[in-house]
């Protein structure tokens, strides 16, 4: 198993190069993205920070203290603006509250604490909990997205029933817990899942294709 997802991440690298995945100035932004990136496309997602940007509601206790008409109006081309902009006002409260606003600070809670932490608020499930943890706290856990069980499944690699902890377990216990790597690994999938591993897939030309253990994709 660890052969062959080195040689999947090989045939990834080669194609794309690094893709500086998580896309984001500073941390907390990133933890927004992360949240903000539930159920839509990031192009969306990219649209709602910018307005957070020119609204200078990109800081904890401005998003905490902003209006909620004026936070929902902002984060409205992400979809589904209200349930997003309560969720982004309960981390951030939970982020004043404990930890001064700094996300640097609650990075240096250790992962085994942090993440039920981040689990236990409303609308943050383990994608999103993750996400933080990896590209906001640099904390060696690698991301399960859609992407990630759709490449899978379809290179025999895991049932398609298969859950986000199974999924997860399976570069955690073949790969080094390296945050870097991790970092790449997710990035690239997210560009295979964009560019060619599609709800209709485009096989022929993906950089994955010689890697394919079934007739075609399930």
């Amino acid at each position: 198993m660890r052969q062959q997802l080195d040689a999947i991440y090989r045939a990834m690298a080669a194609h794309y190069g690094p893709t500086h995945w998580w896309p984001g100035e500073t941390p907390f932004e990133i933890a927004v993205g992360a949240i903000l990136t539930q159920n839509t496309a990031w192009t969306n997602v990219e649209k709602a920070i910018a307005n957070l940007k020119r609204a200078h509601l990109l800081q904890p206790a401005r998003m905490w203290q902003a209006p909620d008409d004026v936070l929902e109006q902002a984060v409205r081309p992400s979809g589904y603006f209200r349930q997003k902009s309560k969720r982004l006002k309960i981390f951030c409260h939970h982020l004043l509250r404990h930890y001064g606003g700094s996300i640097k600070r609650m990075a240096k809670r250790p992962m085994t604490t942090l993440r039920p932490e981040l689990l236990a608020l409303h609308g943050i499930g383990p994608e999103t909990a993750d996400d933080i943890l990896l590209y906001a706290c640099e904390k060696p856990v690698f991301v399960v997205d859609a992407y990630t069980k759709r490449m899978l499944a379809r290179h025999g690699l895991i049932d398609d029933a298969a859950g986000y902890d199974v999924v997860q377990a399976l570069f955690h216990d073949h790969l080094s817990r390296d945050v870097a790597l991790f970092k790449e690994y997710h990035g690239l999938i997210v560009y295979i899942g964009k560019d060619f591993c599609r709800r209709q897939p485009r096989c022929d030309a993906c950089p994955l294709r010689v890697f394919l253990h079934r007739a075609g994709p399930g």
